[in-house]
């Protein structure tokens, strides 16, 4: 069979059966193949760079390897951004890049492919010759998911209608799953449990799977410690009531009170960041255990009291045994009192009621607009001014159900990436919070391509009509912000002529035109929100 065939019967053996892409001369032949041979779902991007973003988005929903496909040159060059947002959020994908014939020199989209993908940070994985496409195709995906990055499968346009003999790919990893070594780190450790009298259990997307969620529930009621999580773990202990939400900068109050009153933290999978830390303030005084399944990760971002190398699951259920050996009593931390206080934990809803005519307050309308999406949802938040905002109003069921894409600190990456997610939702709305200057970067384009593929997804636009934080930027030396205002059209008449619909919200009585939009949709949807950039400068990322 010809090689472009080969690969497509390839990626369908690996269990592949969704990709997205743009095609061109060095991949279209691949792609149809998937399609017409495979019965492999193919999702045409607008842009290349969304193509990956798709994947990517994709990849964070189902835990699997997403696939992407774009052309050579700059089909290529266009996936920059998205692959650096794919290393730095540590997300496995694949993308497959036609590559310019050798013998072409003189071909215009001849770029030093290989050259450009090392400079994200991605890797890079070579066809080296037809017959050993099965063993370079597995090695990509072999890659993706031990380096947990973006691998690119560079595939020269050369080789496509060469016969080949086909052969199965393959891709063995071994269990995932590390020991918990007898130590002085460890009895360290216990000795610090032990000892303390108000600890927190905190884990991040290291321990977010469910064998670790349930030993580290079990160790929380064994020693009395409330549960907590890092950004990217949130919703792990949903539904529990000592669950204190997302610690760090996103806390609520009665989490931040609750984190402040301790003197141990317990981290499982967690690096410890800045933003988990609350700059420092958020485990100043405090002993700090940190368990992580890398050795690498352990105290990478400070300076821990205890650090032990080790599977989250089977060191909990390892302390466990060692403080009941030890016959250690729990903590008195997890009172009645805490538990009432978590219950009644709201958020208040406005941010401000001093508004500028024609705009809604934000808060008041995320948390309206989040009452009238079904719970059990995806949702997926854009970068900007809004984002906090966003994180505290809009939740999802579980991890999986979040999608991130500010790894890179970068706006208009939201689109793309709810694209893919909503392809994975399979039966679940799809929620993307994004700002109007992000979505104006990269989610007008794809609006179409969500209409194109009748996905059920929800596009709050949280609209100050430009640059939110370079607005803050002005204001805060006292300078005239108006270079960052930038008068977009109205965006929802923009969404119902792309083929979706779209309202446009200034008032309440706006607003329950969009909750009436929210339950009657058949398509994507996009709701506007008009924002005073005034009542937001207090917002800060």
């Amino acid at each position: 069979m010809t090689v472009f065939a080969a690969l497509a019967r390839a990626l369908g053996d690996l269990g592949v059966d969704t990709m997205f892409g743009l095609i061109g001369d060095a991949n279209l032949f691949f792609a149809d193949a998937f399609v017409r041979e495979q019965g492999g779902r193919y999702v045409s991007a607008t842009h290349e760079n969304s193509a990956v973003l798709m994947a990517l988005g994709y990849a964070q929903v189902t835990g699997k390897v997403g696939v992407a496909t774009v052309t050579h040159g700059p089909g290529l060059t266009n996936t920059i951004t998205a692959l650096v947002e794919g290393v730095k959020g540590t997300t496995p994908m694949v993308l497959i890049a036609g590559d310019t014939a050798i013998i072409d020199k003189d071909n215009f989209q001849n770029v030093p492919q290989r050259e450009h993908v090392h400079a994200t940070g991605a890797g890079f994985e070579q066809l080296r010759a037809p017959e050993t496409f099965a063993e370079d195709l597995s090695t990509a995906f072999r890659r993706a998911e031990l380096e947990r990055r973006p691998i690119v499968f560079n595939m020269p346009s050369d080789f496509q209608w060469q016969e080949v003999a086909y052969s199965r790919p393959t891709v063995r990893l071994s269990e995932h799953r590390g020991v918990v070594p007898e130590s002085e780190d460890l009895d360290n450790a216990v000795g610090i449990i032990a000892s303390s009298r108000a600890p927190i259990i905190l884990a991040g997307r290291g321990a977010g799977d469910k064998r670790s969620k349930e030993a580290l529930i079990r160790l929380a009621e064994r020693i009395g410690a409330p549960l907590a999580t890092t950004l990217k773990a949130r919703g792990l202990f949903s539904g529990h009531p000592f669950n204190l939400g997302v610690f760090g900068t996103l806390s609520t109050d009665v989490a931040a009170e609750t984190i402040g009153q301790a003197d141990c933290i317990i981290a499982f999978g967690s690096g410890l960041n800045k933003y988990t830390a609350g700059h420092g303030a958020y485990l100043e005084g405090k002993r700090v255990i940190q368990i992580n399944l890398e050795r690498s990760e352990v105290g990478r971002s400070r300076t821990v009291d205890a650090g032990v190398v080790g599977d989250p699951a089977l060191t909990a259920e390892r302390f466990i045994e060692l403080l009941d050996m030890a016959e250690i009593p729990a903590s008195a931390f997890c009172s009645d009192d805490l538990r009432e206080r978590i219950a009644a934990d709201k958020i208040r809803p406005y941010l401000t009621r001093d508004l500028a005519p024609g705009t809604v307050d934000i808060r008041a309308a995320l948390l309206r607009l989040a009452e009238a999406i079904p719970e059990d949802r995806v949702v997926v938040q854009d970068g900007g001014r809004f984002m906090v905002e966003g994180w505290k109003t809009i939740h999802a069921p579980d991890p999986r159900s979040y999608v991130h894409t500010v790894n890179s600190a970068c706006i208009g990456l939201g689109m793309g990436e709810a694209i893919g997610a909503a392809v994975a939702a399979k039966g679940r709305p799809t929620v993307l919070i994004a700002g109007d200057g992000g979505f104006m970067i990269g989610g007008l384009v794809e609006f179409a391509t969500a209409v194109r593929e009748k996905l059920d997804l929800i596009v709050i636009v949280c609209n100050d009509d430009g640059y939110g934080a370079e607005y803050i930027q002005f204001r805060r030396k006292d300078m005239d912000p108006s270079l960052s205002l930038l008068n977009w059209p109205d965006l929802a008449p923009v969404a119902t002529a792309l083929g979706g619909h779209g309202v446009t919200v200034r008032s309440e009585e706006d607003l329950d035109a969009a909750v009436d939009a929210v339950a009657s949709r058949q398509g994507p949807l996009l709701i506007d929100l008009k924002l005073d950039p005034e009542s937001l400068s207090a917002i800060t990322l």
